[in-house]
């Protein structure tokens, strides 16, 4: 299902391959120029793009609900703000082709935008964390997905992540300890009704919250030759749902930590405004007149 005037990758399913990009603003650069090009040169169906608030705020623009991500701490945890100008998902069937879209969309970008990461990412065993458990279970479908992830005029706020696994400590626990983890059972993804409070289940569920703290996730795992993790991708109409969510994972709401911390930990983490699509075209008429 795709809503008018959004950006068409933030409610399209999980793609085979992806390549997560984030750009930092060169100094003393004037990115207009660049956005420019990036407006008139970037289709739409190609990915999904993002603006931090340190470009819209070199731009002299305002963006409202946008803001820098949070740097937030709670029992053996933290989570770490990498605010970053520019972030880039592209979706594609394959990583060539995905590293030939990734090289022009650079080109546009230069000099004014400086490549900070960069990131492959893939669709695992159906759409599976390397946990093995389902992902984005609770994710809102069809009118309720649209309403969780778009403002009304089609924009969306993007909370991205990337969160690095310890694969090996998390199975050396027995199958009904990693359950107990997650909150559900990897064999038939049900969720457990005695699972402990720790449970990233039961610490992240959305309806929990007051008011309900909605997101559409599309997240897709990555590894390296010697890491791996998930790249953790939540639209909202406003960032707020997310925070919600994390604070409480972080136990600042309660005290209480996710067991999720126990075995993986987020490297960054960036908001980003995703600006809604006018004739086939980003509209980027609230940040580039």
């Amino acid at each position: 299902m795709t809503a008018p005037a959004s950006q068409p990758g933030i409610l399209a399913a999980v793609p085979p391959c992806g390549l997560s990009l984030t750009f930092r603003l060169a100094l003393e650069a004037d990115p207009r120029p660049a956005l420019a090009r990036l407006r008139e040169g970037f289709d739409p169906e190609r990915g999904v793009i993002g603006f931090g608030e340190p470009l819209v705020r070199a731009l002299g623009a305002t963006v409202p609900g946008l803001r820098v991500f949070p740097s937030l701490s709670g029992p053996a945890c933290s989570v770490p703000s990498t605010q970053a100008a520019l972030w880039l998902l592209l979706r594609g069937e394959a990583r060539g082709a995905l590293f030939d879209a990734g090289e022009r969309l650079k080109a546009l970008l230069v000099p004014a935008f400086v490549l900070e990461d960069a990131m492959d990412t893939f669709l695992y065993d159906g759409g599976r964390d390397l946990t093995g458990y389902e992902d984005g279970t609770e994710n809102p479908k069809d009118a309720a997905a649209i309403e969780a992830a778009l403002a009304a005029d089609g924009a969306s706020f993007v909370a991205v992540q990337r969160w690095v696994h310890d694969l090996a400590h998390f199975n050396a626990h027995s199958p009904a300890e990693r359950d107990a983890m997650i909150g559900r059972r990897r064999a038939d993804n049900k969720e457990l009704d005695d699972a402990p409070a720790s449970a990233h289940v039961k610490r992240s569920a959305q309806e929990s919250f007051e008011p309900p703290a909605f997101m559409l996730r599309r997240s897709m795992p990555w590894a390296t030759a010697h890491e791996q993790g998930l790249e953790f991708i939540a639209f909202g109409h406003s960032p707020d749902a997310f925070e919600q969510v994390m604070r409480r994972m972080a136990g600042q709401e309660d005290g209480g930590g996710d067991a999720l911390f126990t075995f993986s930990r987020p490297l960054t983490g960036g908001y980003y405004w995703c600006p809604p699509v006018k004739a086939g075209r980003l509209d980027l008429s609230l940040i580039l007149p």
